[in-house]
């Protein structure tokens, strides 16, 4: 038996009770699937005490018999790239942030160019054009490996749109600690756009919804990766599963008939719109953050109306010398005008509000055993037993302590 801590998104850890059935259920999967082969390379740079990386860049690789280079530093862009060029990795199991980066600092400057914005109208040339930025980014990542593997948190829809466009070898996937992680994959050359791959064919899915087709509902699941509870802790396993022992995931979505998940939002960020329409913020989040000078941001429901919490791009700010107040205030109006041109009337921001530091999205424990960060997206106010807290705007309760407050 192996304990994950996670806090998942209740804000308290939990100890996620990981079988050995579970763990070889993604590892066996890896294996019969081909994704590692004896005699492989792989870079390692996601958390080994993450069930994402150590099932895949740990276990998966040591049963088949893969060469596993560690990276020892923070995965930068410059880094990371200077990685994947001396190692060459067959696979690259990642999380949307580095690729996300890497798209901005090696695809971008290219798609930028006059040349290469009016040239993808010219029939003859979109191919080509696309063939070179295609071979530039695999060139970037090493050039040697089969697809990338994607999977954590939800990527970018523009970088997924465009990726799919130049036909890059990628794929996402979808799992959580609860399943060792795996829940669902599929092959880039089968992988759909906007779903997060097919169910595995040693899980099973269903949607709580009237029709799990179109309607969106919680999704479930049940199969050999699903953990046996949470560690002394009853009331959160019963809560977690149904009374007929699926698995709450706290995911929204809907499936497809060949067994493909699309999610669409957690089912405690979702947001009641005033006419009752359904609100995923996780939707807002990503149109907001592929406008100019975003990094972060975190949508919140705030005396009925929506709040755009957003933690800019500093270093661009001030590379351009725009890091001033008026300038940044001018720089994010025109950013709320433009996203609400883009997304439906009930899903329009009234105000952006700025962050100096990058938000902490899940809580973690500092040394001395109180929580450092806890977001709320609604003004429900949220305490930590034991620590002392005070309200801000946008109900961000942390402890009374300012190097806890913000990452």
């Amino acid at each position: 038996m192996l304990l994950n801590y996670t806090s998942g998104t209740t804000g308290f850890s939990k100890g996620v009770m990981i079988t050995g059935n579970n763990l070889a259920g993604n590892v066996t999967f890896g294996i019969r699937t081909e994704l590692l082969k004896k005699g492989d390379k792989v870079l390692s740079f996601l958390p080994l005490a993450h069930t994402y990386g150590c099932a895949f860049d740990f276990l998966t690789a040591t049963a088949v018999g893969t060469h596993v280079t560690l990276l020892g530093k923070v995965p930068s862009p410059k880094i990371i790239m200077k990685a994947f060029e001396e190692v060459k990795p067959n696979l690259i199991i990642s999380v949307p942030l580095v690729i996300e980066k890497i798209y901005k600092n090696v695809i971008q400057p290219v798609i930028n160019k006059k040349a290469m914005k009016w040239a993808p109208n010219i029939s003859l040339l979109d191919s080509q054009i696309y063939g070179q930025i295609r071979k530039k980014l695999i060139d970037a990542l090493g050039g040697r490996f089969k697809e990338v593997i994607i999977g954590g948190v939800a990527m970018n829809p523009e970088v997924e749109e465009f990726f799919s466009r130049i036909k890059f070898p990628f794929t996402i996937g979808y799992g959580m600690t609860e399943c060792a992680p795996l829940i669902s994959y599929a092959p880039w050359d089968e992988f759909i756009p906007t779903s997060t791959g097919k169910i595995l064919d040693i899980m099973e899915v269903r949607i709580d919804s009237e029709d799990p087709y179109h309607k969106v509902g919680e999704i479930q699941v049940w199969g050999e990766n699903v953990m046996a509870g949470y560690f002394k802790n009853e009331e959160a396993t019963k809560e977690v599963f149904t009374e007929d022992g699926w698995l709450r995931t706290g995911d929204l979505g809907t499936i497809d008939p060949e067994g493909n998940i699309y999610i669409r939002g957690r089912c405690k960020s979702m947001i009641l719109g005033a006419s009752g329409q359904n609100i995923f913020p996780e939707e807002i989040e990503a149109k907001l953050n592929n406008l100019p000078f975003i990094l972060e941001s975190l949508v919140i429901e705030r005396n009925k109306k929506l709040v755009a919490l957003v933690y800019p791009d500093y270093e661009a700010l001030d590379s351009l010398g725009l890091n001033k107040e008026e300038s940044l205030q001018a720089i994010m109006d025109e950013n709320r005008k433009n996203l609400n041109k883009i997304v439906a009337s009930y899903e329009q921001i009234s105000k952006i509000q700025l962050y100096p530091k990058g938000f902490e999205k899940t809580p973690k424990k500092a040394s001395n055993a109180t929580f450092i960060t806890v977001l709320q997206r609604t003004d429900t106010p949220f305490t930590v037993p034991g620590t002392p807290s005070f309200r801000v705007p946008g109900s961000l309760l942390f402890p009374f302590s300012e190097k806890y407050s913000l990452k």
